[in-house]
């Protein structure tokens, strides 16, 4: 359920798109069944769109890819993430609005 410009972030993919980018990634951690994930992934898909070229932004589906989930230390979701450099720079879980997720990339990008 994700949008166009919004990358699906799975195990065999996450050192590609996440590790290895050369922009930070702010990651949606989200399940199916998570209501609240439900209500902020049209937020992360526009964010997706807005930051094309800048940074990318993706979701990761903790019910099939436990071992990042783990890695990550996701206790309730949604928990948003931005990677930079292959490092954690910033977390937050939670609905919150966009701005609050886009200050978390602009932190990342400057």
């Amino acid at each position: 359920m994700a949008g166009a410009a919004t990358l699906t972030i799975t195990e065999s993919n996450y050192q590609s798109e996440v590790v290895n980018s050369s922009v930070p990634v702010l990651i949606d951690f989200w399940a199916e069944w998570c209501q609240p994930c439900r209500m902020i992934g049209p937020t992360i898909d526009q964010l997706a769109t807005e930051y094309q070229g800048r940074a990318k932004v993706g979701k990761i589906d903790v019910d099939s890819n436990r071992a990042l989930a783990l890695q990550f230390n996701i206790q309730s979701i949604p928990c948003v993430v931005v990677v930079k450099g292959g490092q954690v720079v910033s977390r937050t879980m939670g609905i919150k609005p966009k701005a609050e997720f886009a200050k978390m990339i602009d932190a990342a990008i400057a």
